[in-house]
């Protein structure tokens, strides 16, 4: 089936089997940072964000992202310069083996793009189901605190 979506602010066509997966078909297509952690959508590993929700790419097909907007790390950054979501990722160390970050940063910015400035407890669960065995989560709230409030002094 030949898949047309709009992949990180980019038009695509691309060719997917019935039952490929999206993270299979969007690793094919070069996205290598949607990552395969469990395969059951309860890691959050491989989640990426389809028209403003974050979603996690092993429980969905590939002919689903068929007419989506769709986001994968990849596309933050601009100019080489990173997003401020990563750039905080980086910056108060939310980051230690670097497996799941990808995951969470899509998921924090699904959520700072709907709640631009989130309490600690909004941030608690626009972050659930993305698991990190490295850093206890403590640094991953406070990078999405700097990111929002870094957001909010560019806006």
């Amino acid at each position: 089936m030949l898949v047309r979506f709009k992949l990180n602010g980019e038009n695509v066509e691309a060719e997917a089997q019935d039952d490929e997966r999206a993270l299979d078909f969007l690793r094919r297509l070069g996205m290598k940072s949607v990552k395969e952690g469990c395969g059951e959508g309860e890691c959050g590993a491989c989640t990426i964000i389809v028209n403003g929700r974050n979603v996690v790419s092993c429980l969905m097909l590939a002919p689903e992202l068929d007419g989506t907007e769709t986001w994968t790390t990849e596309g933050l950054s601009k100019d080489g310069e990173l997003d401020p979501i990563q750039k905080a990722f980086v910056e108060v160390g939310a980051i230690q083996c670097g497996f799941c970050t990808p995951g969470m940063v899509m998921s924090a910015k699904a959520l700072l793009d709907k709640e631009p400035n989130p309490t600690e407890d909004e941030i608690k669960k626009g972050m659930e189901g993305n698991l990190c065995r490295c850093t206890g989560y403590f640094k991953i709230i406070d990078a999405v605190k700097k990111a929002a409030k870094e957001k909010g002094e560019k806006n």
